[in-house]
């Protein structure tokens, strides 16, 4: 190796250094940061009234210790359940996926084989699976054990009976009655070919049920949105927020947006940028927003007025910690009365849909606001 390689290489090898090394100091910079839990000195737009000016909120020691319980809370949490929660068995998981299945919410059609056989003997059902534009499911009774599970085409289980769903209803609307025919007249020949009888509900009674169900889903299918914006139009660098959601345990999801994840993978509420456009893993450092959304999606949490009063909290550390307002679709701050008549929209709904069996946040709620 030439003299000259050999300096080259040093001064490349010094460059990487010094690079990483920045980086490094930057990081450690912004957790020491957010380690004193948000305490910037600018007035909390959250939790102003409507008639206050800027300057009029100062903050006191008993707020920042608030704050700081606020995001050591949401922290916790998420970091407890990570570690604590087992998962659910596949066999757990078939049998529940089963129980879900009722003639509310699904057009079930039962077949009862002169002798048992594999889930691949429903060929023909399985090549059109996805013609109908809903969902699809199939379940069997096994057997040896005589319970009902999900069967899949790969299955080597012998079944007995096998009961075939097309689900009524999702955020797209209600199935039609043509496709109830369609799917109906699918799942009998499949019927005739394998000698199984068949039970099958009535198809306008079943579009009946549909309709109803529609109606009722889009009268309780509320999404509450809280904005974030700078003032006089500063944009937000991708990089800060990334970080900022990070530190409060949210994650990047393939959707494009921040969310703060259940134990069991579900979103409570997410965080999107406000002219829609996806947050990117590889754009973040060079990409910035006008403003970002915090969403709260009611009929898919479990106790949503309370995730609401969480959505809320990281609201106000967002806000303090990268300097923006809280506001409203009309860029006007929210209020504390403001915030007490969503809130109470929201435990409308969730009395609405528990009245209706169908509680927020359940198995059965994420199928039909899907």
């Amino acid at each position: 190796m030439s003299e000259l390689q050999a300096a080259l290489l040093a001064i490349g090898f010094g460059v990487i250094v010094a690079v990483y090394t920045y980086g490094w100091w930057q990081q450690r910079s912004y957790r020491r940061k957010f380690g004193t839990v948000f305490q910037g000195s600018h007035a909390d737009a959250l939790y102003q009234q409507g008639d206050e000016r800027p300057g009029q909120v100062q903050q006191s020691a008993s707020a920042e210790m608030a704050d700081e319980t606020m995001i050591e809370a949401i922290i916790t949490e998420v970091e407890i359940t990570e570690v604590s929660i087992a998962e659910p068995s596949a066999t757990s998981l078939l049998d529940d996926s089963c129980a879900l299945l009722n003639a509310r919410s699904d057009f079930i059609i039962e077949l009862r084989l002169a002798e048992p056989s594999h889930a691949a003997v429903l060929d023909g059902l399985w090549q059109r699976k996805f013609d109908f534009r809903k969902p699809v499911q199939v379940c069997g009774l096994t057997l040896a054990t005589k319970k009902w599970e999900r069967a899949i085409a790969e299955s080597q289980v012998l079944y007995a009976r096998f009961r075939v769903a097309l689900q009524l209803v999702d955020r797209s609307g209600a199935i039609s009655e043509a496709r109830l025919a369609d799917f109906r007249d699918l799942v009998l020949g499949v019927a005739r070919h394998i000698k199984a009888d068949a039970t099958i509900p009535d198809i306008h009674e079943t579009y009946r049920h549909a309709a109803e169900l529609d109606a009722f889903c889009a009268d309780v299918d509320q999404m509450v949105g809280v904005n974030l914006v700078p003032p006089a139009g500063r944009l937000l660098l991708g990089g800060r927020i990334a970080q900022a959601a990070a530190l409060l345990g949210m994650t990047l999801e393939a959707d494009g947006a921040f969310h703060l994840l259940n134990a069991q993978g579900h979103s409570l509420f997410s965080l999107i940028n406000q002219d829609s456009k996806p947050f990117q893993h590889l754009s973040l450092e060079t990409s910035s927003t006008a403003g970002l959304t915090l969403l709260l999606d009611v009929p898919r949490v479990e106790d949503p007025g309370s995730q609401f009063d969480r959505m809320m909290q990281v609201a106000r550390l967002l806000a303090r910690e990268l300097q923006l307002n809280v506001v409203d679709d009309h860029r006007v701050a929210l209020s504390d009365s403001g915030l007490a008549l969503i809130r109470a929209r929201i435990n409308e709904v969730e009395l609405k849909m528990s009245a209706n069996g169908i509680t927020p946040g359940s198995t059965q709620a994420r199928r039909l606001f899907s």
